[in-house]
């Protein structure tokens, strides 16, 4: 298989066929260099037909999962596909719009320049952009102090999906990516496996399409279910990964 040895943009999509041109569109344009995949997570809309007709203005590669597995299935299935294709750096951005690709450059500086592992765009480093609903930001500081109770890290965004991955982190997360509450969990992960990672401001808005479904009590169930997560991924040994280490 042909090795890349550049970027790729992973876009994880489900029903995203409105938003899906918008953040292609611009992914190409603020970042020409770059490589887009769509990982389509079985939508019922038109996003996979969507995205393929976008390959007139970027380099755009479409996977078509059989099923629907969720945010941490589809990224899952980005990292191999990045990994086998050989590619230092692994761009996650949402296909809802909410992303500013103006800030991928800022997120794969992070980890070339920094020689970091997993950069976070952070929308509450600084004081524009939207930082998300009231219920949202009160789950996110929770976060942020559980993460930090387990790890000793301090993390602002912590369920921010705007990230950026060394290769290194892009071999662990082929083999193992937390499938349930992915952005959460993962801090515990590379930090376990003694991987840098760092928090970089970055601008997000409003989603362009559709609205989001959480009410208070989903909030608090999945709080809940995120906090078992991250003790049971504290607990578990990663001894088998740390052989990624030193892709």
């Amino acid at each position: 298989m042909k090795q890349k040895h550049g970027n790729l943009v992973i876009i994880p999509a489900h029903n995203e066929e409105k938003s899906l041109p918008w953040v292609i569109r611009a992914v190409a344009n603020f970042s020409p260099e770059s490589d887009i995949l769509v990982v389509n997570d079985c939508s019922l809309d038109a996003t996979s037909q969507v995205a393929k007709s976008l390959k007139k203005y970027a380099d755009v590669t479409v996977l078509d999962l059989p099923y629907n597995l969720g945010i941490g299935g589809a990224m899952q299935a980005g990292f191999l596909y990045a990994r086998d294709n050989g590619y230092d750096v692994a761009i996650q951005i949402d296909g809802d719009g909410q992303h500013s690709p103006k800030f991928i450059k800022d997120l794969k500086d992070g980890i070339i320049k920094d020689s970091s592992d997993l950069v976070v765009g952070s929308r509450f480093i600084g004081k524009k952009g939207f930082k998300g609903l009231f219920l949202r930001r009160i789950g996110i500081r929770y976060f942020s102090k559980l993460i930090e109770a387990f790890t000793g890290m301090r993390i602002l965004d912590a369920t921010s999906g705007f990230r950026a991955f060394s290769k290194r982190a892009i071999a662990i997360f082929a083999e193992y990516y937390p499938h349930d509450y992915p952005e959460v969990e993962s801090f515990v992960v590379l930090k376990k496996v003694g991987f840098k990672i760092i928090e970089i401001p970055v601008v997000m808005k409003r989603r362009k399409h559709g609205v989001s479904t959480i009410n208070w009590i989903d909030g608090i169930y999945y709080m809940v279910r995120v906090s078992l997560g991250i003790l049971i991924s504290s607990l578990r040994d990663y001894s088998e990964l740390k052989g990624e280490r030193n892709v």
